[in-house]
C-alpha cells in the first residue's frame, strides 16, 4: 500500500503531460485502490478523476 503522498506524486506525474488516454484512467484507478476508503485524498482524487473523464469524453465527441 502507498502513502497519501507517493499516491498525490503519481497522480500528478500521471496526468502532468496532458495526454489522456484510457490507459491513464486505469493507472488512476490503481492510484486511489492504493488509498484507504476513508481517505480525504481518495474522494477528492475520485471527483477529480470524474471530472478529467468528462473533459476527456467531450473532446473525443468533438
Amino acid at each position: 500500500m502507498l502513502t497519501e503522498s507517493e499516491v498525490s506524486r503519481s497522480w500528478n506525474k500521471l496526468f502532468k503531460s496532458g495526454e489522456i488516454s484510457e490507459t491513464s484512467f486505469e493507472r488512476a484507478e490503481a492510484l486511489l485502490d492504493e488509498l484507504r476508503p476513508t481517505s480525504p485524498l481518495r474522494h477528492r482524487l475520485m471527483s477529480e478523476l470524474e471530472e478529467l473523464r468528462q473533459m476527456h469524453a467531450e473532446r473525443v465527441e468533438a
